[in-house]
This record gives C-alpha cells, sequence and structure tokens, in this order.
C-alpha cells in the first residue's frame, strides 16, 4: 500500500493514504477524553490483570487508541473507546471480502476465479485496484445489507467509491471476527474457513500489530489497515484472530493521531505484547 498515486488517480488518494495527506472529509471523532480500559472474565483475577497489563502498555503512548478483546474460553471482554469512530483504511477489507462471500450464499453460488484471485490480492497483499474492483461490483446496498446481517450498526460505508474512510468501531469489528470464528447463520462454514485462510496468508510485511507476541503453537490470522490524512495524522489499526492450544481469542486495536505509522504499530504491539501473555 506504498506506491506512488498517478496524478489521474488522485481521486482515489483518500483510500491508498499510505504517503499521501488528504485534507478535507471529516475523520471519526475518536472522544478527546480519557477513558479507561473496562475488562470482565469468568476467569479469577485475569479481568483485573489485563485492565493493568494494558493501561500500562498505553500509558506512554500518543495518539487516540481504541482496544478490543474478547475470549470464548475464559469468556473475556476488554474495551476501550469501543464505539469511538475511526477511518477504516484497509481493515474494511476483511468487511469487503465478507460481504462477497454473504452475497454469494445468498444467490446459491461459489465465488468465480476472478473473484477468488481478486479477494486474495486484497486480503494478503492489501492490494487497492484489488478491493475498488471489489467494492464497485458489489456496491454499498450488498455492503449494507451484510453490515445489517451481521449486527454492524456503528459501521459506515465510505461514500463514493472511498471505501478507505468506511467508519469501524472496536464493537463493530469485533462482531466481525466473531462471526469469522465461530458457527453462525450469517457467515457459512466455507464462508469464514476461506476468510481465515486468507488472513493466515497475509505477506510477512504486513503482519505486524496484534500478532505481536503471539505464544507458540496458536493460530494467527490478521489484517492491518493504515492511512495518512491531514487531520489526525495516521491512522493505523490491526485486527486479529488467536486460537489453538486452548486459545480461542480476537483482538482489534484501532489508533488515529499517530505521528508516523510505526509509531502507530508500536503502541499497537504493546497492547498485543501484554494480551498475549496475560492469555498464556
Amino acid at each position: 500500500m506504498t506506491h506512488r498515486t498517478p496524478r489521474r488517480a488522485k481521486a482515489l488518494a483518500a483510500v491508498v493514504g499510505a504517503a499521501v495527506l488528504i485534507p478535507g472529509i471529516a475523520a471519526g471523532t475518536a472522544s478527546a477524553a480519557a477513558p479507561t480500559v473496562s475488562c470482565t472474565s469468568a476467569k479469577a483475577g485475569l479481568a483485573a490483570k489485563l485492565k493493568k497489563d494494558i493501561t500500562a502498555a498505553l500509558a506512554p503512548r500518543k495518539g487516540t487508541i481504541a482496544v478490543g478483546l474478547y475470549d470464548r474460553t475464559t469468556k473475556t471482554t476488554c474495551t476501550l473507546r469501543a464505539t469511538s469512530a475511526y477511518d477504516s483504511a484497509s481493515t474494511v477489507k476483511v468487511t469487503v471480502l465478507a460481504t462477497l462471500l454473504w452475497d454469494a450464499k445468498k444467490h446459491n453460488r461459489f465465488l468465480t476465479s476472478t473473484e477468488q484471485s481478486l479477494a486474495t490480492a486484497m486480503i494478503t497483499k492489501s492490494d487497492n485496484t484489488a478491493t475498488s474492483k471489489l467494492w464497485k461490483q458489489l456496491g454499498t446496498t450488498k455492503i449494507k445489507g451484510f453490515l445489517s446481517a451481521a449486527g454492524m450498526t456503528q459501521t459506515k460505508p465510505g461514500a463514493n467509491g472511498y471505501w478507505g474512510l468506511t467508519q469501524i468501531t472496536v464493537n463493530d469489528e469485533q462482531k466481525l471476527l466473531k462471526l469469522v470464528t465461530a458457527k453462525n447463520s450469517v457467515l457459512s462454514d466455507n464462508s469464514r474457513a476461506y476468510i481465515l485462510k486468507l488472513m493466515g496468508k497475509v505477506v510477512s510485511s504486513q503482519r505486524w500489530g496484534t500478532p505481536y507476541g503471539a505464544p507458540s503453537g496458536v493460530a494467527v490470522h490478521v489484517k492491518n489497515g493504515w492511512l495518512q490524512r491531514s487531520s489526525h495524522g495516521w491512522r493505523v489499526h490491526s485486527l486479529g484472530t488467536f486460537t489453538g492450544r486452548g486459545h480461542d481469542y480476537t483482538i482489534t486495536v484501532l489508533t488515529q493521531d499517530n505521528s508516523s505509522m510505526s509509531y502507530g504499530i508500536t503502541t499497537i504491539q504493546g497492547v498485543a505484547k501484554a494480551v498475549h501473555k496475560d492469555m498464556a
């Protein structure tokens, strides 16, 4: 996602957003207040430990950070700024793929070879051109249809083809990851397996963020997003699912107001390291 944007594609700059400042369009406005991390768990002592360690990881970091953790095995949930809206950048690509599969299931059909190629490029390499093709093919009506079926009521698709400006929240991204990682009526088992397969094959240069510090032997699936704009600096996000060896949890970290992409990555990885240590 760090290629240059040719002049004729300046209009698409908002969705590329790796080295381009985008003025104008109002971004998601994460609260400037300083809410605290909230955790609950069926496992004695775990909620307090997670709250303490996530808070400590965030203490020295600048920026506006939202966090979601959900673990099925210990019925553990942690949230911070769970309903604050952020520009999605490339994390929306998981929603695009889920919509494609949900719609194909409704029409009782398999993905075409072209759709499979586009989906693979979109998730494993974060290819923007492939994403734009699928976004245009689906249209916002189908995307909104999937969001409704998924209960992702806080997600607002980007207008005029600017999928990278879709407004997302931790709550909705965690809902999506829950759908991807457990049997449900929205996504078929095959669809879920396909999404996880692609998220498990993301190129090594894009496997930063929530996987940082994950226990060995745990299956890791990830999709990240990064976007620079003139207001709120860099948005840097990471979605991850972690299963195996008694583990079954999902992490979402959304950040903005970062001075650089690498600063945002370091913030996310501090949170991830704390979570994985406590979950292990």
